[in-house]
């Protein structure tokens, strides 16, 4: 089979298409042929040798290794003693996160393997391009809404970087519970927001928000950084602050003001995945696609991956 294999860490160049060995499913796996699969930034961290976290803290990464995560596809064989699900059957999911390198899901390839417990049916209402774009933001999302925040009805969130893969899943997730949410972005992804129900929209081109918003109950921030901490004022004291990314948020004055931190790292999740395809399938929650790649255009699609500014998820589009 065909899949992306990454011999040296480096630039996107260093994603080679090659010829490698079917995989063979093990006990309570099966074998999925990939439709499509996304592009997230794990993926480009891997391939750069994670250089942008400290060195004490990096993980090791065997190499050579086939980057990926993120799966839509068809499942082709079945492991030893696989009983949950059959050839023919449609499925997608976050496979094997937060594995790295090739002891994780491997799905820039033409087939891989996957934990029966991290797939779920693909969502009828989509095709497996859009399907690839849900795992790991919408799982982010997800996980972060329900389960990380608690989020309650009638509270007041902002998320920040409103148009990416997980902030265009949280706005939506957020305001299905029936959150008023303050969407922030540049001015060009204003109608797609304002069409995914967000109750405000922000272009940080034109107006800072610390300078405009306030009394906010949950800062869902996505982007991260050193000057996080920029948006503490729009939060009410005793307000929780959850950021996805790293970042500089003034630990000392968000103490001071009592405002809680609440983050995590999304984990692989077949009941998640179920629930994500029964609200697109609902038509409570829609996928953004920001650009689509064969596989042997990885390369390709880590280069408008790094530029950012996306809408959306970046996916590769296999068969």
């Amino acid at each position: 089979m065909k899949a992306i294999r990454v011999h040296e860490v480096g630039g996107p160049e260093v994603l080679k298409l090659e010829e490698v060995p079917l995989p063979e499913p093990g006990p309570g796996e099966v074998l999925v042929r990939v439709h499509a699969a996304a592009v997230n930034p794990p993926d480009w961290y891997a391939r750069r040798g994670f250089a942008n976290i400290p060195a004490s803290m990096r993980p090791e990464i065997p190499l050579p290794f086939t980057p990926g995560s993120d799966v839509s596809g068809v499942v082709a064989a079945l492991g030893p003693g696989v009983t949950e699900w059959a050839e023919g059957d449609e499925v997608y999911g976050l496979v094997r996160f937060p594995r790295v390198g090739d002891l994780g899901g491997r799905g820039y390839a033409e087939y891989t393997t996957a934990p029966v417990g991290h797939l779920a049916r693909k969502p009828a209402s989509v095709d497996h391009v859009a399907a690839a774009a849900v795992p790991m933001a919408g799982l982010t999302a997800y996980q972060y809404v329900h389960d990380i925040i608690g989020l309650r009805p009638g509270s007041r969130v902002l998320v920040n970087g409103a148009a990416g893969g997980v902030g265009h899943f949280a706005a939506q997730l957020a305001a299905d519970l029936g959150a008023y949410v303050i969407a922030v972005a540049s001015g060009r992804h204003e109608t797609f927001l304002k069409e995914l129900g967000v109750a405000e929209f922000l272009d940080y081109t034109k107006v800072a928000p610390e300078d405009v918003v306030r009394d906010v109950d949950c800062l869902i921030d996505t982007v991260g950084g050193p000057a996080g901490h920029r948006f503490l004022p729009v939060l009410k004291d005793g307000g929780t602050l959850s950021p996805v990314f790293h970042g500089e948020y003034h630990d000392e004055e968000a103490a001071r003001r009592g405002i809680v931190r609440r983050g995590g790292q999304v984990h692989s999740d077949g009941p998640g995945m179920a629930a994500l395809a029964e609200l697109i399938d609902a038509g409570r929650l829609r996928v953004g696609v920001d650009s689509v790649f064969s596989l042997e255009e990885a390369p390709r699609a880590h280069e408008r991956a790094e530029r950012g500014h996306i809408q959306g998820k970046i996916v590769l589009r296999v068969v």
